[in-house]
């Protein structure tokens, strides 16, 4: 077998200790034991919540024994493949297999990615919100291309998305976007953007042509599904409506549609105008379930935060990521290190390498947060 091919073999073996190891291999069939027992027990649905949650799990269980199992099974056919082709000299074959193994590293590695998307709400639609710093026209033009990066990496995945409220620029850009971001582990996926993004580039704005610094912070929510209860006292809040203050055009409210929730005990404010005011006032409220829901989350996971930081690991602070357009081309992630030169790449939407270099530090932080305690 040529070495190239080996090195693939070598990555799909280590994707598949990876799926192994995620899937807790030794414990899989037992567990698909009790959960056929019990989805025999004639009792199961005077619970549909229950059922429910049961029967997702156990078909979560049965995709991914499914997902190793094929993947495993595709890799000894085809290096069985080689093997013959080489004792006949049939080029042929050789070459159709080598393609086959390949494909497979790529499918390997995807589904090495997704196994790690196990949290809580990992499968769960999310909102993003995207919220301009100081710095004026420039900010908020950094955030119109952040708005811009994540919908074209959501398109990219198939995800739909929607805006629920924006606030313009007054010379150019936005100064907030609230998008519901929908689609298979799309809060897994996006989780890991929350935080302040800085941008280092000559700004179009200056006419003296100086380098500018700004800053745009990403928020990230996953949306509270009817699983997950969330109870929000009605003397906690305040809904304000109000006249919406678009950029124009056709999405220009000419009603006070728009709403707005705060929530007292925490401050939290969420708005939504881009429906009919009933609309809005639904999907502000589900936004402020899912800000509560993420502070829940948040205390969870503190655990994992200090397993990171006495690893001397980069901390979880606010500065996320640095995007430098010049005097040279460089994205970083200042928690994980990832880093690339294709600038316009990333801004493109091209986000994978980074999310899935913080999903495995995260993965790292769980497992050393579990050794701990």
């Amino acid at each position: 077998m040529r070495a190239e091919i080996q090195n693939f073999v070598t990555q799909i073996e280590k994707s598949l200790d990876l799926l192994a190891q995620r899937m807790d291999w030794e414990t899989v069939p037992h567990r698909l034991e009790e959960f056929d027992a019990r989805v025999e027990d004639p009792n199961l649905w005077d619970n549909p919540d229950a059922a429910q949650q049961l029967m997702r799990e156990r078909q979560n269980l049965v995709d991914a024994l499914a997902t190793y199992t094929d993947i495993k099974q595709d890799l000894s056919d085809n290096i069985e493949l080689i093997e013959m082709g080489e004792m006949e000299e049939d080029q042929e074959v050789i070459s159709e297999a080598e393609e086959a193994i390949r494909a497979l590293t790529a499918t390997a590695a995807a589904k090495e990615l997704e196994a790690l998307l196990d949290g809580e709400a990992d499968s769960n639609d999310t909102f993003l919100e995207i919220n301009s710093g100081a710095g004026g026209t420039e900010s908020c033009d950094w955030a119109s291309m952040l708005a811009r990066m994540y919908v074209r990496w959501a398109e990219k995945k198939g995800y739909k998305v929607d805006l629920q409220s924006e606030s313009a620029g007054e010379e150019a850009g936005i100064k907030s976007a609230a998008y519901k971001i929908s689609g298979n582990n799309a809060y897994g996926w996006l989780k890991s953007e929350s935080g302040v993004h800085r941008l280092v580039r000559i700004s179009p704005f200056d006419s003296a042509a100086k380098r500018h610094t700004s800053f745009t912070s990403v928020k990230v929510y996953p949306v509270v599904d009817d699983n997950i209860e969330i109870e929000v006292n009605p003397a906690d809040i305040r809904i304000d409506t109000y006249r919406s203050s678009g950029a124009g055009g056709q999405h220009v409210n000419t009603t006070d549609s728009a709403v707005r929730i705060t929530h007292h005990p925490t401050g939290i404010v969420v708005t939504s105008s881009e429906k009919s005011q009933h609309q809005n006032r639904d999907i502000a409220m589900k936004a402020l379930k899912s800000r509560l829901y993420q502070i829940e989350l948040d205390k969870r996971s503190a655990l994992v935060n200090e397993a990171h930081e006495n690893a001397g690991d980069a901390g979880w602070g606010n500065q996320i990521r640095s995007y430098v357009l010049q005097p040279y081309q460089m994205v970083k992630d200042l928690r994980t290190s990832h880093e690339t030169s294709d600038t316009k790449g990333v801004l493109d939407g091209d986000l994978d390498g980074f999310m899935a270099a913080t999903l495995a530090m995260d993965v790292a932080g769980k497992s050393r947060a579990e050794a701990q305690g």
